[in-house]
Order: structure tokens, then sequence, then C-alpha cells
């Protein structure tokens, strides 16, 4: 194995996630170790008995075991992890990559109005609240449009890719005659996101394409 590669530490609330990742930073020397745990997002949905405090200690005891893993900076790719996370918690000295805030900074620098989709409607008020969070630090304004996706995110969970796939480009598609920005908040819809925009020929904002960038630049890839 080559010594002089750098090693990115994956934290995923689910499988399908990884895939992502993995394809975008093929071409890069770079070493990437997945840790997969979907039953937290699970708890913190469904347990009525699982408070907030649990959900952070246990993101907590997650980072800190992959800071012990000898990385070089984590990635975060799941916006709910990042929403439980208390950064000023940790006793840890590894970087942290979120993977909304390079999603944020782009979307935050254009003046039009916008429409941001989802699929999961549970990761809609941790984005949103930390978007207007983000603007807000930055002294940016938004005029932004929220539509979720509804009944679709099952679909990827059962690992139906391709009729999530089809439902998200449906309403692309739709979108897209509105003539407003758009942009795909979370992982799972990027495939879909690329698809229509290279049919459309028309741009569509995706959070995968704007972290490539900001995680080459942070470990000097």
């Amino acid at each position: 194995m080559d010594l002089k590669k750098k090693k990115l530490g994956c934290l995923h609330a689910h499988y399908s996630n990884i895939e992502y990742i993995e394809k975008a930073l093929s071409s890069y020397e770079i070493e990437l170790i997945h840790f997969v745990d979907p039953a937290l997002m699970h708890r913190v949905t469904l347990d009525k008995t699982f408070s907030d405090t649990n959900a952070q200690n246990k993101v907590k005891e997650q980072i800190e075991w992959i800071a012990e893993s000898n990385v070089d900076a984590i990635l975060i790719t799941c916006t709910n992890y990042i929403a439980i996370l208390q950064v000023e918690q940790l006793s840890i000295s590894v970087p942290i990559i979120k993977i909304d805030e390079p999603y944020f900074e782009y979307i935050c620098n254009l003046q039009q109005p916008q429409t941001i989709l989802f699929t999961n409607p549970a990761t809609v008020e941790g984005t949103m609240e930390r978007l207007n969070q983000y603007a807000y630090n930055h002294q940016k304004s938004l005029d932004i449009e929220i539509n979720v996706i509804s009944n679709t995110f099952d679909l990827i969970m059962r690992g139906q890719k391709e009729e999530y796939n089809r439902e998200i480009s449906k309403v692309l598609n739709k979108c897209m005659e509105e003539g407003k920005f758009i942009s795909v908040a979370q992982l799972s819809m990027v495939d879909a996101a690329k698809e229509v925009e290279y049919k459309t020929s028309s741009p569509i904002i995706n959070p995968l394409d704007t972290l490539i960038s900001s995680v080459v630049n942070q470990l000097k890839l």
C-alpha cells in the first residue's frame, strides 16, 4: 500500500452512500474507510424513548472511534448526523468534513429563487435549520422553496434504486419547467439529478459535486 495516500474515514447512515463517495474520489490518491450505522437514524425517527442526548452521545462515540483509526480527516455524509453532532463535545484533533457545508456555500451565493428537493422528510428540518444558520452567519439572504418528494425514500431503503431514481426524475423534470435554480439535498438523489441534468443540459446542484472540491482542497490531494 502507498504510504503517501491520505486516509478519509467516512460515516454514513446508509450503505448506498458508499458508492457515491468511492466513485467521486476514484481518481485521487486516497484510501477510503467506511463506517455505516443505519440504526441510529431509525431510532431517532421512530423510537420516542431515544432522546436527543442519547443521539448526541452515539454520534460522539462514532466520531471518536473513527478518529482512532489513523485517518487524516472524517467525512460525515448524513445531514441528520451533522445536525445531531455537538462538535464542542469532541476531544479529537482530526478535521471533520461535513457534506452539507460546501453545498450551503454554493447555494447561498446564488441570488435567484431556488427549489431544494428532498425525499426523506426526516432530514428537512435539520438541513434547513443548518442552511439558514449558515446564511445568517455569512450575511446571505435566501429565496428558497422546499419540495419533499413523497413516498419515495422507502424505495432506496429497500434497495429499489431504479424505481427511486425514476420518481425523482419525474419531479425534477417538472421543476425544470418553472425556471428556478434546482438542487437536491441528499446524496441518494445525485444519480437521478445527474441523469436529468445530462438529458436537459440544465444544471442541477447536488451536494456531491460541491463536496469533492472541498475534500481535495482540505486534504491537498
